[in-house]
């Protein structure tokens, strides 16, 4: 199986997939990017933007794995109520999900947080 793992890190969530599967990894920053080829030699491993790379590639993969970025959609923003640092939520999640469901044919996944407000 041709598996996208988008927003990599180090690859947590990789650990368990094992050795079977042709893997592509996204990651933004080079330094965490390096850390999972060396934990994953195999794979292959793409520093860029998970978010556009999806748009342009999603047709090569038969499963979908993200993990967006998500602190402006956690419960921790209701502790920044009085502070300068309070933020719309990105809606990158959520544009990839309406993305996912409209044009992917395989199976996906999108980890994230508990919201601070009630599922869209």
């Amino acid at each position: 199986m041709k598996v996208l793992n988008l927003y990599a890190g180090i690859g947590g969530n990789r650990k368990e997939w094992g050795d079977k599967h042709e893997i592509t990894a996204v990651e933004i920053d080079p330094k965490i990017a390096a850390i999972y080829k060396k934990l994953y030699p195999k794979d292959n491993v793409i520093v860029g933007d998970a978010h556009e790379y999806l748009r342009q590639h999603f047709r090569e993969f038969d499963f979908i794995w993200a993990s967006p970025p998500c602190p402006t959609h956690s419960v921790f923003q209701m502790t920044r109520y009085y502070d300068d640092k309070l933020k719309y939520p990105d809606m990158t999640l959520y544009q990839e999900i309406i993305w996912l469901k409209t044009f992917f044919k395989g199976k996906w996944v999108i980890e994230n947080v508990k919201p601070y407000y009630p599922p869209l």
